[in-house]
């Protein structure tokens, strides 16, 4: 039986569990690994037992069509085919907005799609426009407009992905049989001018700003957590679209629902059948930004859709380096060093005491989560389970 050293701190490593399919149980699946886990070792009273949402959503079944989105929206915006559907702030992505951009344009297959972008990055960073944009148009356009027919004169391609975005958009609505009209503003008003029959807020993280800032000019006005956000749905999300992803031509896998009850539930069943007190998270993206793109990587709305209790709190801790600089120049040796931190990390301390110094208080299920995303990889690792030991 293996062992990790006590001289070991803060480790995660990720667990392969083979494939999940649709009607699996999680809870068993994650007790499975878990159990096997135990039996090497590797599994002690105050482990997180981190699980990535795509398996937890994809063992619920919840699933839903381009179809039945494209339905709830006319439902829910009062629309027809014919009418002018506005999309505000979608971010640039493939896998997370492409296959809802296509739902949202089959809503009127006879009318238009008027989209606006904010610029120069849409809302987590992926770049739209070039660096040289102003030379390009002969204008500066900081605070500007850029309406449709100057935006087709640019020719942008994601420094990461080499898509362009915009051109990519135009087709896909197009291609649903809309007409595009897709323009650069971050006034997010300036759409209200084309004469949209209703709008979906598409952005994810300052949403709920923009929405209210929208119904006071706009009142038919949604966001995209309001669409298949019901339980009578027989896939939803109390997300709603929000953190949803392409699974397949037709199929648009969405976050999983009641992510705190399955959370709570694999706790139980490993403590009841093994013993253990863990903490369990349902994770999503990382909250880390790209130094080389500056690309937020959140593009789901939280990094954990849902945790057990024991998560909610706040890691902070004395700052290791600034106590070593400042006993050391008080003349102490190593060993009182580290014996002189030892009862300073006994000690409570306010946040803004100066033994907190440089020390930013997170929250445990946002630092869990993303360093869970970074083991898993967002190539997917095969190892849908992390564990998370001496965290806290």
């Amino acid at each position: 039986m293996f062992k990790i050293p006590n001289y070991i701190g803060p480790l995660a490593f990720g667990v392969k569990m083979g494939v999940i399919l649709p009607g699996d149980d999680i809870i068993d699946s994650v007790y499975d690994a878990v159990k096997k886990c135990d039996a090497d070792g590797l599994i002690d009273d105050g482990d997180i037992l981190c699980v990535t949402e795509s398996v937890v959503a994809k063992a619920q079944n919840n699933y839903v069509s381009k179809k039945e989105i494209a339905e709830e929206v006319k439902r829910k915006l009062n629309l027809t085919a014919k009418d002018n559907l506005g999309i505000l702030y979608p971010i640039a992505s493939r896998n997370r907005f492409v296959p809802i951009l296509e739902s949202l344009a089959r809503a009127v297959p006879e009318g238009e799609i008027t989209l606006q972008f904010s610029f120069p990055t849409d809302c987590v960073g992926n770049q739209l426009v070039p660096d040289t944009l102003d030379k390009q148009l002969n204008r500066n356009v900081s605070a500007d407009e850029i309406p449709f027919d100057e935006l087709q004169r640019i020719r942008f391609y994601h420094p990461a992905t080499g898509v362009d975005y915009v051109a990519l958009y135009r087709k896909i609505i197009e291609k649903e049989g809309a007409k595009p009209n897709i323009f650069l503003s971050n006034d997010p008003r300036t759409i209200t001018k084309y004469m949209p029959d209703g709008i979906i807020v598409s952005c994810i993280h300052n949403r709920r700003k923009i929405l209210q800032q929208m119904k006071e000019s706009f009142s038919n006005t949604i966001a995209l957590d309001e669409l298949h956000n019901e339980p009578a749905n027989h896939a939803w999300s109390e997300w709603g679209l929000l953190g949803c992803n392409l699974h397949s031509a037709e199929l648009i896998k969405l976050a999983p629902r009641e992510s705190f009850k399955v959370a709570r539930n694999i706790q139980a069943k490993i403590r009841d059948a093994i013993g253990k007190n863990t903490e369990v998270l349902i994770y999503g993206d990382g909250a880390y930004k790209d130094p080389s793109t500056g690309i937020y990587e959140l593009a789901d709305p939280v990094c954990s859709f849902g945790h057990t209790d024991g998560l909610i709190t706040r890691r902070k801790g004395i700052k290791y380096k600034y106590f070593v600089g400042l006993l050391l120049s008080q003349g102490k040796n190593r060993k009182e060093i580290e014996q002189c931190i030892e009862k300073e990390k006994r000690k409570s301390y306010k946040i803004d005491d100066d033994s907190m110094e440089g020390t930013t208080p997170r929250k445990l299920e946002d630092i869990a989560a993303s360093l869970a995303d970074l083991v898993s990889g967002s190539a997917d690792a095969g190892t849908p389970l992390v564990v998370i030991k001496n965290l806290a």
